[in-house]
């Protein structure tokens, strides 16, 4: 009888390893593929572009001077130019066009420059720019606000350190400056359905104690542009017309002068 050792047992097959490696690899690629894929259409579909009638009204205006540069739309008076300014960030999903009625008032009456971001997906928190890509479009501007609506407000607030005072278009900051001793001017509707009266209060404590609140009777989350109807929200009851109007009178107050 011949004593023998057992054999080890046999080390996995290299090859096996490897293309376990591939299969995971693969897999994870997959997903990221299928995400990016999701987030490019999901960015596309259903985007609200600018209402042809108010458009049409604000391009006509002789005040108002409107151009086109790629990463936003600056809106500048034809004449009376005070070197204000507000860089303003559209919400999701909206089209810069879609503001060009709601700040014509703004800019013709009062003298204030005003860009229109583009953001990049138009969605506002893809857009990693800093609020000097916007600033630099109207160099003659030497106070500068931030500002924007819904979602870009959102965004706003992320910037809003780098500007001499912030406005809030139906939105609210996710991220606190109660102690920013930024001028903070929140604009809002009573008949807002997405940033409802509600969640305007719940994120009052993160803005500065001495931030201007002001409900606009009758507006609703679309009211703060010309784009049409928007899923979710309310119903507004204002006109549209007098909702600019109290944007550009609120602004007017509020905006820094250099």
């Amino acid at each position: 009888m011949t004593d023998s050792t057992p054999s080890a047992a046999p080390a996995p097959a290299p090859r096996r390893r490897r293309r376990w490696v591939r299969w995971t690899l693969g897999g994870l690629g997959a997903l990221v593929v299928l995400l990016v894929g999701g987030i490019l259409i999901y960015s596309q579909v259903g985007v609200m572009g600018a209402e042809p009638a108010p458009l049409a009204a604000a391009e006509a205006n002789p005040g108002l001077t409107i151009t086109d540069d790629g990463a936003g739309i600056v809106l500048s008076p034809t004449a009376g130019a005070t070197g204000q300014g507000l860089v303003f960030i559209p919400g999701a999903k909206v089209q810069a066009e879609g503001y060009i009625a709601t700040f014509a008032d703004t800019v013709v009456d009062d003298g204030v420059t005003v860009v229109i971001t583009k953001p990049w997906l138009n969605l506002a928190f893809f857009d990693p720019r800093p609020l000097s890509t916007f600033t630099d479009l109207a160099p003659d501007v030497s106070a500068w606000a931030v500002g924007g609506h819904s979602l870009g407000g959102v965004r706003a607030c992320q910037l809003a350190t780098d500007a001499d005072a912030l406005v809030l278009f139906a939105s609210y900051c996710a991220n606190d400056l109660s102690a920013s001793g930024l001028p903070v001017l929140s604009l809002s509707g009573s008949e807002d359905g997405l940033s409802t009266p509600q969640k305007i209060a719940d994120a009052k404590a993160q803005l500065p104690a001495n931030a201007t609140f002001v409900e606009i009777p009758g507006a609703s989350h679309a009211s703060f542009g010309a784009y049409g109807p928007q899923p979710g929200d309310g119903t507004p009851t204002a006109d549209p017309t007098d909702v600019d109007r109290v944007i550009a009178e609120e602004l007017a107050g509020f905006l820094p002068r250099p």
